[in-house]
């Protein structure tokens, strides 16, 4: 580490210096919580990672939204537990496993499940340990001392303790369903992970012949053929006129020697094709409705692996189902029995994670009734126990819970959680958390010793993910840390898993704890590309957040989410996007360099620098009353979670007031004459910046942890108490002055760039009847306004010199002789040029925008890039215009 800022080098390099701040700040234990601290505590759980490969740029978004605030709640004196982890996510890891074992050709089936899961297992260290150095790199401070895994034997505990209790409580069972199948991972899913895109499709129409009269028939659409081997009835609507007769007569059912009835049921719409739909109980999920409101015996037709069983007629046996849709297909139509096919874009079901079709199934799966827990949810949102920020949130929540269904939690898959039940050679099912202990309970049923079998199922993923907020605390038992952390202050997350793990940690929690598991449930939005589009492998737009640390850095990458992430919204990031906040930390960094250069810190050895409550020079007390405003602003809103206010008004003060305006200031004190107002000057810089350190920490925290090294060794940033900014006067007065002074330095600037007057060259500015105020201000601060405007003098005028540009600042005129540097009539017609063009260009893009044509057919990227260039050229052609005002 630098020894200190007065030998840093000239610029901020992320790679040199960001690395070995993770190495030091993971060897001294930052983060780490202490369940015996008498502080007030804040707690919240990291959302556990998939074990399944690199973390995401959404990921980057939450852990980064996390840290700040943990960063920021150790500052504001709290013991903070942030516990890490990671989800062995079930469906995921099969994927990402079996896809290595097809390379040679082999399956799981084939493995074998006790070699499967110690493949899985050595995935999960593999990728487990990249996560944990991803989230260090990115500068995450989690209390790695607890980190915990969703098969660690105290989680597993858990799901045992859980499920057992809930099974004995009646809130579990096993029953036969309809369910969606993934014909890929062999397994149920639950309606959550269901993924439904629009595509091109058919809808056949096909006859089926009335047994009693062959030349007569009903026709039924379908997308779906090849389900018809599986058909149970025909239903047509009760007040349909063309049927009545018809209910409760047979239809020969086509490419079978199977016939079925015709049934009337509401389900069947008049308006909607010929009025008769086929039934399928065991392929449909209307279907199956349907045939248990008629008594109808679904019919499964297909095999685990989406092929026709032997159900089905002998030529369709071991056929794929859409290779027996198109065999199905071409004998209909050697029948005659097609109709007509008519083109139809087809709502689709698709598994999230395998990306194939998803097959309605009936299978043997154990269900959690909802409703109870669901309801006790809600009562807690509703309430103020648990708030969601953004509030509308709220009322997503709710819709969801208030029309929630059964849970199906097993999954016919490996890796994961077995489920705890054991059947008897009979069938009886024995649930207990053991083997043992399902001995004993099925020697008490038979009064004897009995061989039993495990259910060879697993759980839903989210069933364990769902304990997280007091499992990771050591429940069920009576833990400090369940004590004291439990329930969790915060949870922050993606919108798009309100469902799948929100809702379900809170059924779970207060449902075993009583407490609801969260005080604030801050929900924030998706990282988007620079168009706003989903971010995605096939649209190859996906940002790597390792990608942009590497060219960035992480601090930068950090700030760039944070200035971006606006209340409830979506981020729209790009790589460039990066660069501003990079350029950002270099200036922080030159500022720390100059303050090094004039010794500001020569007072600050291993001490906080004094509060300068009361500087004497209204430059220095202008700018302490400035940082404590907005610092004031900066902790409300992290208060708030508002972390756009906060990061956007921090970075706003630091480049364009502290930066820009008082380091030049300050640097007229310190090579001033007057070395007491310079050692007075010295002593506010170092608090100032100190103090900018200190509040960008949880948005930036390498550069400023680096540039606190070199300002006070030996003290910690993360242990440096915050000044009392409630404490410090506004200073009214010194505002008015300074602000006074940057007005009309920033307008002499102004006219000096726009008239092209070279930087280096001094020019007079001469004043005319200055008011009292105009006068004070400039006998006061005459020093600093020539030095800042680069001005040769400044005078009172009689009248204006030929040449001279007027200019009025805060009701008082001022003229800038410009006659001998300037040369008006080429500026003039230089701007009018100017002027021209840019107008011409606003008109062909308002042209552009008002085309309807043109709007109906363009991107809407392409029409919000016409109206922001729009914008952009009607500010310019409006500063033109000021500049040929002054001439």
């Amino acid at each position: 580490m630098t020894a200190d800022t007065s030998s840093l080098p000239a610029h901020f390099d992320p790679e040199a210096i960001e690395p070995g701040l993770v190495e030091r700040w993971v060897e001294a234990g930052v983060g780490r919580a202490d369940v015996a601290s008498s502080k007030p505590k804040f707690s919240l759980v990291m959302p556990p990672p998939n074990v399944t490969g690199q973390l995401h740029i959404g990921h980057a978004l939450d852990m980064t939204l996390q840290d700040v605030v943990v960063r920021h709640k150790r500052q504001r004196g709290y013991d903070v537990l942030w516990l890490p982890g990671t989800d062995h996510a079930s469906i995921a890891t099969h994927f990402v496993v079996e896809r290595e074992l097809a390379k040679t050709g082999d399956t799981r089936f084939t493995l074998g499940r006790e070699e499967f899961l110690k493949r899985a297992e050595a995935w999960r260290d593999q990728s487990a340990g990249a996560i944990q150095g991803q989230l260090r790199r990115l500068g995450c401070t989690p209390d790695w001392s607890r980190e915990r895994f969703t098969l660690d034997p105290v989680i597993t505990r858990a799901v045992m303790r859980v499920f057992v209790s809930m099974y004995r409580e009646g809130l579990i069972h096993r029953g036969t369903r309809l369910v969606n199948w993934d014909p890929k991972f062999r397994t149920a899913v639950s309606d959550l992970e269901v993924e439904t895109r629009e595509v091109e499709g058919h809808l056949w129409h096909i006859r089926y012949p009335l047994v009693e009269d062959p030349s007569r028939h009903v026709v039924v659409a379908t997308t779906r053929p090849e389900t018809l081997f599986g058909d149970q009835a025909v239903a047509v609507n009760g007040a349909d006129e063309r049927y009545r007769d018809l209910v409760g007569t047979l239809v020969a059912l086509p490419l079978t020697r199977r016939t079925i009835p015709i049934i009337a049921d509401d389900h069947a719409d008049p308006e909607q094709g010929s009025g008769a739909v086929k039934i399928t109980p065991a392929h449909d999920f209307n279907d199956h409705a349907v045939g248990q409101r008629h008594g109808l015996v679904p019919l499964d037709v297909m095999t685990v692996d989406g092929r026709m069983n032997d159900a089905v007629p002998e030529p369709y046996r071991g056929l794929d189902r859409f290779e027996a849709r198109r065999a199905a297909v071409e004998a209909l139509d050697a029948l005659g029995l097609i109709e007509r096919i008519e083109p139809k874009i087809v709502p689709q079901p698709f598994g999230e994670r395998s990306g194939v079709v998803l097959e309605p199934r009936i299978t043997d799966q154990w269900f959690m009734k909802t409703e109870g827990l669901a309801a006790a949810a809600g009562a807690a949102v509703r309430s103020g126990e648990t708030t969601f920020v953004p509030a509308n949130w709220a009322n997503v929540f709710h819709r969801w819970m208030d029309n929630i269904e059964p849970w199906c939690i097993s999954r016919q898959l490996w890796y994961g959680h077995q489920i705890p039940a054991w059947y008897g050679e009979d069938g009886e099912i024995f649930v207990a958390e053991s083997e043992a202990e399902a001995a004993d309970l099925a020697r008490a049923h038979y009064g004897r010793d009995a061989a039993l079998t495990r259910d060879p199922d697993i759980l839903d993923t989210w069933f364990s993910s769902a304990l997280w907020p007091f499992a990771t605390l050591g429940w069920p038992e009576a833990t400090p840390e369940l004590a004291r952390y439990y329930p969790q202050d915060l949870l922050v997350t993606g919108f798009d898993i309100i469902f799948f793990w929100v809702a379900r940690m809170m059924m779970q929690s207060i449902h075993f704890q009583g407490p609801a598991p969260f005080r604030d449930i801050y929900m924030h939005g998706l990282v988007r590309d620079a168009q706003g589009q989903k971010m995605s492998k096939t649209k190859g737009n996906v940002i790597d957040p390792q990608d942009l640390i590497r060219q960035h850095g992480a601090d930068a990458t950090r700030m760039t989410m944070m200035i971006l992430c606006g209340h409830g919204q979506d981020i729209r990031l790009s790589p460039d996007a990066v660069r501003p906040a990079r350029l950002f930390a270099n200036k922080l960094w030159n500022a720390a360099r100059f303050a090094g250069f004039y010794r500001c810190f020569d007072g600050c050895r291993g001490a906080a620098a004094p509060v300068p409550a009361s500087p004497a020079n209204p430059i220095d007390a202008w700018i302490v009353a400035e940082l404590a405003a907005v610092a004031r602003r900066t902790l409300a809103s992290l208060d708030e979670y508002r972390f756009s206010d906060a990061a956007t008004g921090l970075q706003a003060f630091v480049r364009d007031t502290f930066c820009d305006w008082y380091v030049e200031f300050a640097k007229i004190a310190l090579t001033g004459e007057d070395a007491a107002a310079a050692d007075d000057t010295r002593a506010v810089v170092a608090w100032c910046l100190r103090t900018v350190l200190q509040l960008l920490n949880p948005f930036m925290p390498f550069v400023t942890e680096a540039l606190w090294d070199g300002s006070a060794p030996g003290e910690a940033l993360t242990a440096a108490q915050l000044p009392d900014f409630e404490a410090l006067p506004a200073r009214s007065e010194a505002h008015a002055q300074v602000e006074g002074v940057i007005a009309l330095v920033s307008r002499i600037r102004s006219v000096r760039s726009e008239l092209k007057v070279a930087p280096g060259k001094p020019v007079p500015l001469l004043v005319s009847a200055p008011s009292d105020a105009a006068r004070a201000l400039l006998d006061r601060f005459g020093p600093q306004i020539r030095r800042l405007a680069n001005l040769s003098g400044i005078d009172v005028a009689g009248e204006a010199p030929e040449g001279s540009v007027r200019l009025a600042v805060d009701g008082t005129d001022y003229l800038l002789p410009l006659g001998d540097v300037v040369d008006f009539a080429k500026e003039r017609a230089r701007l009018e040029k100017e002027l021209a063009k840019a107008l011409k260009d606003a008109g062909s893009v308002s042209a552009r925008l008002a085309d309807e044509a043109f709007v109906a057919k363009a991107k809407p990227e392409v029409i919000e890039t016409n109206r922001g260039r729009l914008v952009a050229l009607e500010a310019e052609a409006e500063r033109l215009r000021a500049a040929l005002s002054l001439i």
